[in-house]
């Protein structure tokens, strides 16, 4: 059985706009979509008895909701939802180790573009086992496809965005790769995303040897999945200074920024996930795909 594209949603605007970008991508995957509703009820000196309440409604309702707006929008596509009861990081967790990737809305966490502000969001990339992405709240109009209008299939790579207005078109993947200890997990999920959009690859990686090193390593490192990938174009470029930064501005244009995510430090008993990786995430406007070593 195939394993779903699983989409978190929470009561902000970027949880629907990452159920947008998860039915394109389980559309891509061939794959279903699995919308997903954490809620735990909250102590009364935590939160009053309306906002549970109203909480509890909305986790009720709206991934209903979402759903039915997406068979519409993909026809073809597989989609269930499904209410889970207890602490969001723990639910969101499990439901992303049965399946091939979770997608989690981050609207306005973090910086001004960025996304890892939100507890949930951070608690869920830190441990989760399989790949998080990280979708912007800006990315609901832009998974609306110009057939919504024209009554033609909503997948296709370009795509007015009735918020912005012009033309959404299918920019590069960009990985990021540390020469010294490269993720194999995250480079297979960069071409395999590559691949599946017919886009060009950017592997991004810092400098840390004399280049002509760096470019032998590179090459060893990539060879094997240009033999496995060979539809896919790839552009190399070494950050000089700071990758993430690199990184981040690579992914104004991207259509999906990978990152690797080695082994998780921890202190005072909270995992987290590297001073590159975290600024990235609070920079980069694309949605961000965290990739953990198996």
């Amino acid at each position: 059985m195939t394993r779903p594209v699983t989409v978190g949603m929470n009561n902000t605007v970027g949880s629907v706009g990452a159920a947008y970008w998860g039915a394109r991508e389980a559309s891509l995957r061939d794959a279903p979509l699995r919308l997903v509703s954490a809620w735990e009820w909250q102590p009364y000196s935590r939160a009053s008895l309306d906002s549970n309440e109203m909480a509890e409604q909305w986790s009720r309702r709206v991934p209903v909701e979402t759903a039915a707006e997406l068979r519409r929008r993909y026809p073809g596509l597989d989609i269930t939802t499904e209410r889970l009861t207890g602490p969001p990081p723990e639910m969101l967790c499990r439901a992303a180790a049965e399946s091939q990737l979770l997608a989690i809305g981050v609207g306005g966490l973090g910086g001004r573009t960025g996304f890892l502000g939100g507890s949930v969001a951070s608690a869920t990339v830190s441990v989760a086992e399989r790949p998080v992405v990280l979708v912007g709240s800006g990315r609901r109009s832009a998974e609306r496809g110009e057939g919504e209008e024209r009554g033609e299939d909503a997948s296709g790579d370009e795509h007015p965005d009735p918020v912005i207005g012009g033309p959404v078109v299918a920019g590069p993947v960009v990985v990021g790769v540390d020469l010294r200890r490269p993720s194999e997990e995250a480079l297979g999920f960069a071409f395999e995303a590559a691949s599946l959009r017919s886009a060009r690859l950017d592997v991004i990686h810092g400098r840390h040897r004399p280049p002509a090193r760096d470019e032998e390593m590179l090459q060893n490192t990539l060879a094997p999945w240009f033999e496995r990938y060979p539809d896919v174009a790839v552009r190399e470029h070494s950050a000089v200074g700071k990758p993430a930064r690199e990184l981040a501005d690579a992914g104004a244009g991207a259509a999906l920024v990978v990152l690797g995510l080695g082994t998780r430090h921890h202190r005072k008993g909270v995992a987290r996930i590297g001073h590159m990786n975290h600024a990235v995430l609070h920079r980069c406007s694309a949605p961000v795909a965290v990739v953990p070593r198996r």
